[in-house]
């Protein structure tokens, strides 16, 4: 029995590495954009809906940080962050297994968007894919292009919600522009601001990042103003927009105290960082709160 059982604890280990390195906490930071983007364009639940949620919740994790994982390992041996929540040390003899799972988990998906979508939602669907790939993958590596890692990153989370809005055929008014433009800026400053207590490791191994080349300082203030920027961009939308102005607060708040750190100190805004977890959900839930709104309008 224990010599049966043993190949069924190793499969059951290696899947669930492969899930940890999708990041689960983080799903929601991309299926939500799609859903509440369709879901407010149509108003209705369909399987359109449904299918596209599922891959934006998962697939499309797996393949973004599965990726990175992959490409990212001999790296992230020696950061401190890795091997958690934070992002997963996959054992080497798991790299092939992962590329193979993102790429079966996500063509299914892929064929069905495409197959119901249109030409816009086939470009937004294909600038998502390929910003995913381009972050890690060799060649391309855009996470290590300083300030297209800042771009690229939020594209992962913008686009998805593009996708929606294109897949339901809505029309690209102020008030949309807008607001995605604000959850654009939203975007790069969490990665800019992200990619300060990776300072000394991401140096130590030679790897490019808007904060290895601007400086700690100098991406906090940046992170910040963008954070700031996009809170009054969206003072600017009709009502209940403006009420999301409020959600760049916490992140201000969060990461403010961090106005003067330093390279040498870079490691502490790790703190700020562990708090953005709680933050995300913490914002999605009063984002939610007025989309309930919009929708009732």
């Amino acid at each position: 029995m224990s010599t049966a059982a043993a190949p069924s604890n190793s499969i059951g280990r290696d899947i669930a590495q492969i899930v940890l390195s999708s990041r689960p906490i983080s799903w929601i930071n991309t299926a939500f954009p799609f859903a509440a983007a369709y879901l407010l364009s149509t108003r209705e639940i369909d399987l359109t809906l449904v299918i596209g949620t599922l891959y934006f919740l998962i697939p499309y994790n797996l393949a973004m940080y599965g990726i990175n994982d992959v490409f990212d390992y001999a790296s992230d041996l020696a950061n401190p962050r890795k091997g958690g929540i934070e992002g997963a040390l996959l054992a080497p003899r798991m790299h092939r297994t992962t590329l193979w799972a993102a790429a079966v988990t996500n063509i299914p998906f892929l064929v069905y968007l495409v197959i119901v979508g249109n030409p816009a939602s086939w470009l937004w669907l294909a600038v998502s894919v390929f910003a995913v790939i381009a972050y890690s993958a060799p060649v391309l590596r855009f996470k290590e292009r300083p300030f297209l890692d800042s771009i690229t990153s939020s594209t992962h989370f913008v686009s998805p919600a593009i996708v929606g809005l294109a897949l339901a055929g809505a029309p690209a008014t102020a008030a949309t522009v807008i607001t995605l433009s604000a959850f654009f800026l939203w975007g790069m400053a969490a990665h800019a601001f992200g990619a300060v207590q990776d300072i000394g490791p991401d140096r130590e191994a030679g790897i490019s990042s808007i904060a290895t080349v601007i400086g700690a300082r100098a991406t906090v203030r940046l992170s910040l103003s963008l954070w700031v920027i996009a809170g009054a961009a969206m003072l600017l939308t009709p009502w209940p927009g403006p009420l999301a102005a409020a959600l760049a607060l916490p992140y201000v708040v969060n990461a403010a105290r961090w106005w003067n750190v330093t390279d040498e100190t870079s490691g502490s805004t790790n703190r700020a960082w562990r708090r953005f977890i709680a933050l995300n959900y913490f914002a999605g839930f009063l984002a939610t709160m007025i989309l309930i709104l919009a929708w009732i309008s």
